[in-house]
């Protein structure tokens, strides 16, 4: 089924608020009230903000690896091999990520996922390129939103400059994903700000449309700290119910850790550096 920019504000509602305050009030214990499963018990941030940080990033793997297999990659963007080297980078980058923040003691407290129905094609839905990219940017802003809070809050240098590298190429990925979405047609996306913003090719809007990457500190979610982000991913690591109406799709996505990504890709991405 098709899926409208009207209809996917009630997802992304969704996404903001949980899915009820019993769903929250479950993805919240399980991703921060764990405190952070992680062997480095301290008083400070370090481990939530790392172990929230190693989730976000298998969801983001997880999310790439699926658009990657779906339509939008595979006919959508059919030819245009730069939009789906693009995604490819982004997996790769997400994953390298991923293997970082678990090396560095992160324990992600959640590897199967679950998205909005029309994020790809299932037997609850048809896959919506609105929806997808709607979600692909609203993950990415909330990203970007996490890391901002790390340079802020984590105890130590190293933790900070790491959190501002990865901060970098996750704005990439937002830039990348508007060209992708004016490259498929789409006249606007509606990421975690809540207001649908002109892409590349739509009115003169730049897909580089930002002079400072946002915190979401006073608008949207209005994010203070690390617990109000994971918070309101929770409806992507929580199963919704089966069979039951609703904005997020019950299939579960699980991440592939047996996957070699940055060795094994096509069409083949050779990215710079796999450490920082």
């Amino acid at each position: 089924m098709s899926r409208t920019e009207e209809s996917y504000s009630g997802e992304r509602r969704r996404f903001l608020a949980g899915i009820g305050a019993a769903g929250l009030v479950t993805a919240s214990t399980m991703l921060v009230g764990c405190g952070g499963g992680s062997s480095r018990a301290s008083t400070n941030m370090d481990s939530t903000i790392i172990n929230a940080a190693a989730t976000a990033e298998a969801l983001a793997t997880v999310m790439y690896d699926n658009l990657i297999k779906s339509s939008l990659n595979t006919s959508g963007l059919n030819g245009n091999v730069n939009d789906q080297a693009y995604l490819t980078a982004g997996r790769e980058q997400e994953y390298l990520h991923y293997q970082t923040l678990v090396a560095a003691g992160g324990v992600p407290l959640a590897t199967t996922f679950y998205f909005p129905v029309g994020m790809f094609t299932t037997a609850n839905g048809t896959q919506s390129v609105q929806t997808a990219i709607n979600t692909l940017i609203t993950l990415e802003d909330a990203f970007i939103a996490a890391y901002l809070i790390g340079v802020r809050d984590f105890s130590t240098s190293a933790l900070k400059v790491l959190a501002g590298q990865i901060a970098g190429v996750e704005s990439e990925h937002r830039v990348l994903g508007r060209i992708i979405a004016a490259d498929l047609g789409l006249s606007s996306v509606t990421g975690l700000s809540g207001t649908a913003e002109g892409v590349q090719g739509s009115a003169g809007h730049a897909s580089n449309n930002i002079a400072y990457e946002r915190t979401f500190t006073t608008t949207g979610p209005s994010f203070q700290n690390i617990s109000s982000v994971v918070a309101a991913l929770g409806p992507f690591v929580t199963p919704p119910s089966a069979g039951a109406a609703g904005a997020y799709d019950p299939t579960p996505y699980a991440l592939n850790t047996t996957a070699n990504y940055y060795l094994t890709e096509t069409p083949v991405i050779t990215l710079d550096s796999t450490t920082p």
